[in-house]
């Protein structure tokens, strides 16, 4: 895996010394598929976002779970942080390994792994065949055909931000899948008590699988932890509606203050 000091960050608007908001996408996106609901985002904070592991300018870095979320924390420092689907993994994995840097947690659409290890080896199989089939096809044709599943129903042409997500490589893409797809992830349930910090977990109404993962893990994670289901929205809440997406994280942003920094030393 290739090691940098840190991932690619973009700063996509806010006030003055405004808290820092980190964003980090799912898979197949980047960085610049945050529109608008990022820019509602910024009125009232710094937002920032960074491109993950194998995608956008970040395609020729390797990295697994584990080493992308140190690499996260590194690109974004101490802040808030918000991830989407595999980014919400890797933002899980950081307010584990490094609680200090995590002020508060926002997971949208995301998952602590699969329990099972017979399910798990599946997906990873699975996984592993979705990164061949990219190498052989290419990006444009496996994102029609990814944009084209079930899962993705509730996105319009300009809400699903093709451009930019076509600024990836197949080689990029497919490490990320054998690297850090679901397959690759230990499940972290056990480990979500841990999580001291205020945590949203948010899903689509129009996403059962998804709400029923959100409502099971703020169930684990205990007394710190919301639970907000987004009306008029399925898997990719924030791009399908992201006014009212946008309007819970703020709501809920306000009420719940930061964790305090470590004391020095």
């Amino acid at each position: 895996m290739s090691d940098p000091a840190s991932l690619p960050v973009d700063h996509l608007g806010g006030p003055d010394g405004a808290p820092r908001l980190v964003l980090v996408h799912g898979f197949t996106q980047t960085s610049r598929c945050w529109s608008p609901f990022a820019d509602d985002l910024a009125r009232e904070l710094d937002v920032v976002a960074v491109d993950a592991p194998g995608h956008g300018r970040a395609v020729d870095i390797r990295a697994d779970l584990v080493a992308g979320a140190r690499l996260l924390g590194e690109a974004g420092g101490r802040a808030t942080y918000l991830g989407y689907s595999m980014g919400g993994r890797l933002a899980l994995h950081l307010a584990l390994q490094a609680p200090e840097l995590v002020e508060r947690l926002v997971l949208i659409g995301a998952t602590a792994g699969i329990v099972d290890e017979t399910e798990r080896a599946q997906r990873r199989r699975a996984d592993d065949e979705l990164a061949d089939h990219i190498e052989d096809v290419g990006v444009a044709t496996f994102l029609d055909e990814w944009l084209a599943q079930p899962l993705f129903a509730g996105l319009r042409p300009e809400t699903a931000h093709l451009g930019a997500r076509l600024a990836n490589t197949a080689e990029g893409l497919a490490s990320s899948l054998r690297l850090a797809g679901t397959g690759t992830q230990e499940p972290l349930w056990d480990d979500l008590p841990r999580l001291s910090m205020p945590v949203l977990v948010l899903a689509g109404v129009d996403d059962p699988k998804f709400s029923a993962v959100a409502a099971r893990m703020a169930k684990a994670i205990g007394p710190n932890t919301t639970v907000a289901l987004v009306p008029r929205a399925g898997h990719s809440a924030h791009l399908e509606n992201p006014g009212d997406t946008a309007s819970i994280v703020r709501r809920w942003l306000r009420t719940h203050p930061g964790m305090a920094p470590p004391p020095p030393g």
